[in-house]
């Protein structure tokens, strides 16, 4: 990434700021610091439609900040000073009149306000939504690499997934095999979850030991350079039961049918509905218990949503997780997920498992 990313990126904010009449923006979330500077440990982000963008980092944070952060002036907060009487200082230098944010505590809140009574501070976190929500071309270059450091670790977990193995034991190799292929870190706690555990759409890891005839449900991801990826395959030990195969393939189905339908410009309710119409169909609608997927990019969960009540559309250049699932309280569940890059016509998965066949 270069300077010239990011500075399109804030010239497209300060568009949206003007379009919103706000004269400033005040970044608190680490994401979205990291999104417009390339830096994520600030304490906060003052960008002036006019003016100098000030980053104030605390000193454990300082010299990083210098070196990393594109586009802004690193502004240190020396230990036990009030950093929002910093902000509050070139807010009014500024001549800020009215301040837009990202997202505040209630008490950072009422002390800017209180320290501003002539600023008019707005709720303003859909702007940097509407900005992430599309990503750009290096974005989705860092995103196609986090998916394929994920998928290398879901193949090391079909090579693990055997009677008398341990949730945690194949959660450290998913974990092991990502680390040794470049990833920063895990997006999320990593899901491995068998036998009746499996029935819990989150249902982390432990000690229990895989049995003959367990579903068994991993789902992990990698981050790279801030960005995430999200991946999920059902396994089932040894042979199938009848009752599980059907509801492995109804789910294999129904992920199946979404993906194909997804293009930009279609409703993100009406892919869902495909899938939930099929796995209703089927006869386990009430057992899929959440929505079809959700945005993905520096943040693991991020608009838009594919859901039945989502007013989201889809456009090209979202990055969505398609991941219907049944879930049977005291037997077991199902979930398929891919991370998958949306086009103009079409649909493309960033990630590459192979889905198991059974």
């Amino acid at each position: 990434m270069d300077d010239s990313m990011f500075e399109a990126r804030v010239d497209r904010l300060l568009s949206l700021m003007d379009d919103r009449g706000l004269d400033g923006l005040l970044v608190a979330e680490e994401n979205n610091m990291l999104y417009l500077t390339g830096f994520s440990g600030g304490s906060l982000l003052l960008i002036p439609r006019f003016g100098d963008r000030l980053l104030y980092v605390h000193p454990v944070n300082y010299e990083a900040a210098k070196a990393e952060a594109f586009g802004v002036e690193v502004e240190l907060v020396g230990r036990g000073e009030d950093v929002l009487a910093r902000v509050s200082d070139a807010i009014r230098d500024a001549g800020i009149k009215s301040l837009g944010f990202d997202s505040l505590r209630a008490s950072t809140y009422l002390k800017l306000r209180d320290a501003n009574p002539n600023v008019d501070l707005k709720d303003a976190g859909e702007i940097l939504w509407s900005l992430r929500k599309v990503k750009d071309q290096s974005e989705i270059e860092l995103m196609r690499f986090a998916a394929e450091l994920t998928s290398r670790g879901m193949n090391r977990a079909a090579e693990m997934i055997r009677a008398g193995v341990s949730e945690r034991e194949v959660a450290a190799e998913i974990e092991y095999e990502m680390r040794r292929g470049g990833s920063d870190g895990v997006a999320f706690d990593t899901i491995v979850a068998s036998g009746p555990r499996s029935a819990y759409p989150h249902g982390g890891c432990g000690d229990r030991r895989m049995k003959r005839g367990d579903l068994v449900v991993v789902d992990v991801g990698a981050k790279y350079r801030g960005y995430c990826s999200d991946l999920t395959r059902t396994f089932i030990v040894d042979e199938p039961s009848p009752k599980s195969l059907r509801i492995y393939e109804t789910v294999r189905e129904a992920q199946n049918l979404a993906f194909k339908a997804i293009r930009a410009g279609v409703r993100a309710c009406e892919i869902d509905r495909i899938a939930r119409d099929y796995i209703s169909k089927a006869g386990y609608g009430e057992y899929f218990v959440h929505g079809l997927g959700h945005g993905v990019g520096l943040d693991i969960h991020e608009p838009p949503a594919l859901s039945p009540k989502s007013r989201d559309v889809l456009a090209e250049g979202y990055v969505v997780t398609v991941e219907p699932g049944i879930y049977i309280p005291g037997f077991g569940g199902v979930r398929i997920e891919d991370t998958v890059l949306i086009l103009k016509d079409r649909a493309e998965k960033l990630t590459s498992s192979p889905i198991p066949q059974y």
